[in-house]
């Protein structure tokens, strides 16, 4: 009868792996130690914000100051309150994107588990190099990868970019909800306005077009005076076509902006007058850009980014070490007949990987990570400059359309002066009906003129905070600790 051992060996591997040498011990505590020196910092942002605005005139100093969460209540306007809320509440981009954030935000609270110890278990069956022994091993594994050398950094910065990314998407979105909303709104109200006027100077138009009719009729006019009456008043009809489309594209807009396939009859049923922009005070100096403007959030996020990679790529040029710890358990499934041979085996040691070979192509992969560092500031900076441009021209806008609105309004109140003059004319029989007509279109045109002054005004009012990146705040969420946490770096720099 053959003999077998009461005990299967162990494995060499597994005996050695058991016993670390004071070498391996002696190299752990020295790639403890370069740890600490192979991190990589967070570069300070460009700082190139103005001290103030060029166009600073633009607001008038001691007026009420509009809060930039709720920037178009300036309007005063409960209609557009209301449509802004139900936007914000109902729209579907925005539904995306906070879906996105929160996404964002929940794998970057597990991804950076990596770095923390690992429990596994599993079950196998394997057979000794000579084919003559089977057996079936079951294992608890245990491992911890320590992140040396940056990488545990480097994990948690790209983690946290993602986030503020994310949130920065978020706030984009709120902020082009809003700002489209009041825009569609003021255009739709504009347009309805437009259409009214129109309709009133087709009205005189068709009025003074019968009295030169029957002047001419009379023989007290020309006839042509009459064809050319008439031609105004087939031109002011066709003029209304422009205004009626604008109203119709901008409540479809709407209905889109509220999620909803068709405009609410009640958005085209008024023709009153849009709301006015009174005056407003701008606290915001264009260093308040870098905390607001979504796409200067993006690109500090691809900064903080850049910064992690290349924290990860660094940390790539050196030993990858982790410590590790099994217990396994093994069952001979060929010497089981009738006798009970197992064995049982735990294992505890630090492994090391030790890049050799491809120590090019990792050191290629560092400096690459570090152009696209270098470019994400680029970038940083770039995205600064174009927002404090883009809040310049908004400024200037509006600026030079309230210069425009006031003369406007002084030429309606001459065209009124020039009315009441002639309704007292027409009562005392010294002018006739056709050449009042005449004064009350032209200051139907001067209101009309003061209209689209008053509607340019109110959209660069819109433009201004949309590129101050003055958003509505979240409903119900806060900013993520990741986000907070990314940005502080960062922002420390910052004006």
């Amino acid at each position: 009868m053959p003999s077998f051992p009461t005990r299967p060996a162990a494995p060499p591997r597994l005996r050695a792996a058991g016993r670390p040498c004071l070498a391996t011990v002696a190299a752990l505590a020295a790639s403890a130690l370069l740890a600490g020196c192979a991190g990589v910092d967070v570069p300070a942002l460009p700082a190139d914000a103005p001290a103030a605005w060029r166009h600073a005139d633009a607001s008038v100093p001691g007026a009420p100051v509009p809060d930039p969460a709720g920037w178009w209540k300036t309007f005063r306007d409960p209609a557009l309150d209301a449509l802004v809320e139900r936007a914000l509440a109902q729209n579907l981009t925005l539904a995306q994107a906070a879906t996105r954030m929160r996404q964002a935000r929940r794998q970057a609270a597990h991804d950076g588990a990596q770095y923390l110890p690992m429990v596994g278990a599993s079950t196998r069956a394997t057979q000794d190099p000579s084919a003559t022994d089977a057996y079936y091993q079951a294992s608890v594994d245990a491992t911890w990868e320590l992140g040396l050398f940056g990488a545990r950094e480097g994990l948690a910065r790209t983690l946290q970019a993602r986030a503020l990314s994310a949130d920065a998407a978020a706030q984009a979105a709120r902020l082009t909800v809003a700002a489209e909303t009041v825009r569609q709104y003021l255009l739709l109200r504009t347009a309805r306005r437009q259409q009214a006027l129109l309709a009133r100077s087709a009205a005189l138009d068709a009025r003074a077009a019968e009295l030169a009719e029957v002047r001419a009729r009379q023989r007290l006019a020309p006839q042509d005076d009459a064809r050319q009456a008439r031609a105004r008043e087939a031109l002011t009809l066709a003029l209304q076509a422009a205004p009626r489309q604008e109203a119709d594209q901008a409540a479809q807009a709407l209905a889109v902006l509220l999620g909803q396939s068709a405009p609410d009859d009640a958005w085209t049923a008024s023709d009153a007058p849009p709301p006015a922009l009174g005056d407003f005070a701008l606290p915001q100096l264009p260093a308040d850009l870098v905390r607001s403007r979504p796409d200067i959030r993006q690109a500090e996020a691809e900064v903080l980014k850049s910064a992690g990679e290349l924290g990860l790529a660094r940390a790539e040029l050196y030993p990858r070490l982790t410590l590790g710890a099994s217990y396994i358990y093994s069952y001979n499934l060929t010497q089981n007949r009738g006798r009970r041979f197992t064995d049982n085996l735990p294992v505890v040691g630090p492994f090391v990987d030790i890049p050799l070979f491809d120590w090019g192509r990792r050191r290629a992969q560092a400096d690459a990570r570090q152009d696209a560092l270098d470019a994400a500031l680029l970038g940083y900076r770039q995205a600064l400059l174009e927002g404090i441009a883009e809040s310049e021209n908004a400024l200037s806008g509006l600026q030079a359309q309230r210069e425009r609105e006031a003369r406007l309004q002084s030429a309606l109140s001459l065209q009124q002066d020039r009315l009441r003059a002639q309704r007292t004319l027409e009562r005392l029989g010294l002018s006739a009906t056709l050449d009042g007509i005449a004064v009350q279109r032209a200051g139907l045109q001067a209101e009309s003129e003061l209209l689209g002054a008053r509607a340019a005004r109110a959209m660069a009012f819109v433009a201004l905070y949309k590129a101050l990146g003055a958003a509505p705040l979240p409903a119900g969420d806060a900013p993520s600790a990741a986000v907070a946490a990314a940005a502080s770096p960062a922002r420390e720099a910052a004006p």
